[in-house]
């Protein structure tokens, strides 16, 4: 093994069964209006205010995206870069938290399967390894959110 090779990623990893089509689970992770409707739910079932100030999203390969709500300690921002647009299956996007992490941020990759009327979402979060201590936290995160956006295509 060489000197320098580079460390294994920590990997964060959540199954969501929807019974919502693949179309509209992938919609509504771009749609800046349902975003936010999700997103607050989220962070309310985390125990935050889900006082969300920012919900910008460029959904296009190479757009940008940006998310921030109010916290205890100020506003917590998370920002990325949409990698791969696969409409319905698939998108890949950095997801950032601090400007240290620009060089190398981590990767998140939703995949979504079609399953009947519904479908199965598998959602992988690529970070270093220096937050490997954070995984079941991450995981946690992100499956409030797939269950925000559950709840929230069941009332639509």
């Amino acid at each position: 093994m060489a000197a320098n090779a580079p460390a294994e990623k920590a990997e964060a990893k959540v199954v969501h069964r929807f019974k919502a089509s693949a179309e509209r689970v992938y919609e509504s992770w771009l749609d800046p209006d349902t975003v936010r409707v999700w997103l607050r739910a989220a962070l309310k079932a985390s125990g935050l205010s889900g006082d969300l100030r920012t919900i910008e999203i460029d959904a296009r390969v190479g757009g940008r995206f940006v998310f921030s709500d109010m916290r205890e300690a100020g506003e917590a921002r998370h920002w990325g870069t949409y990698l791969v647009l696969e409409r319905p299956q698939r998108i890949v996007f950095t997801w950032i938290t601090d400007e240290s992490e620009e060089a190398d941020p981590s990767k998140v990759t939703i995949l979504i399967e079609r399953d009947g009327q519904g479908c199965v979402v598998t959602l992988s979060h690529e970070m270093d390894p220096q937050w490997a201590e954070y995984v079941s936290r991450t995981e946690r995160g992100w499956g409030r959110m797939l269950q925000a956006i559950e709840d929230m295509l069941a009332a639509s």
